[in-house]
């Protein structure tokens, strides 16, 4: 099934909503992943609705059929990949892979795909902490993490996963240590919601809610040994 690269980022936009909920995906949060506008999304829904490639329900959102799983994986499969290639052979920064990978993640081929993945030896996360599915396209098992919000001053948590789409705030957590792996002490909660933390070696970095909700982590005995 030939999709155009617009169908594609709809699939995964989609597949990525419905990892941090068990409901349908309405269309204002696809129009406000994507960055366009709702009868944009709409318009597009129609497309993939009549492909079968996403199951709609009116006044309650999509969801995707399996076919539309599938297709949203491989790209995802191909992002993830990507990234962890660029900066593990190629030497980009943590903040820089993302833009690269969006732009080659439909235009590698099956080979391509394979050849990558031996050479970084079948990774299971990039360099952001997000799992990478694998050759069989099965769905990988939603991360145990939840924001750093959820936890209190005192604990002490590991980084397993950071949002990728904003270089200046990567380079910054990079800076201040916060990074996949990486343990934190959680110092202070501020009740606007600004998080302080501290990591081995670095000072505290103080986190303003927005980035804070972009960093999920989880306990020590719940981290991959």
């Amino acid at each position: 099934m030939m999709l155009s690269d617009v169908m594609e980022d709809y699939l995964k936009a989609i597949y990525q909503l419905q990892r941090s909920t068990d409901d349908r995906i309405k269309t204002s949060a696809i129009a406000e992943e994507l960055d366009v506008t709702s009868p944009t999304v709409t318009s597009m829904i129609d497309k993939l609705e009549d492909r079968g490639l996403v199951d709609r329900e009116k006044y309650r959102g999509v969801t995707l059929t399996a076919e539309g799983e599938t297709v949203a994986l491989e790209v995802v499969r191909h992002h993830r990949l990507l990234e962890a290639y660029l900066t593990e052979h190629l030497d980009y920064d943590w903040s820089e892979v993302h833009e690269e990978a969006d732009r080659l993640e439909h235009h590698i081929s099956e080979d391509f795909e394979a050849r990558v993945a031996d050479a970084l030896d079948e990774p299971e996360v990039d360099p952001h902490g997000s799992p990478i599915p694998g050759a069989d396209l099965e769905p990988p098992e939603r991360p145990a993490g939840d924001s750093i919000t959820a936890f209190s001053e005192g604990d002490t948590v590991i980084v397993e996963e950071v949002a990728d789409r904003d270089p200046e705030m990567l380079s910054y957590l990079a800076e201040h240590g916060v990074e996949p792996g990486v343990e934190l002490e959680i110092v202070e909660i501020a009740p606007f919601g600004m998080v302080t933390a501290r990591s081995e070696g670095h000072d505290d970095v103080s986190l303003p809610e927005t980035v804070a909700h972009q960093v999920r982590v989880v306990a020590p005995a719940q981290a991959e040994p």
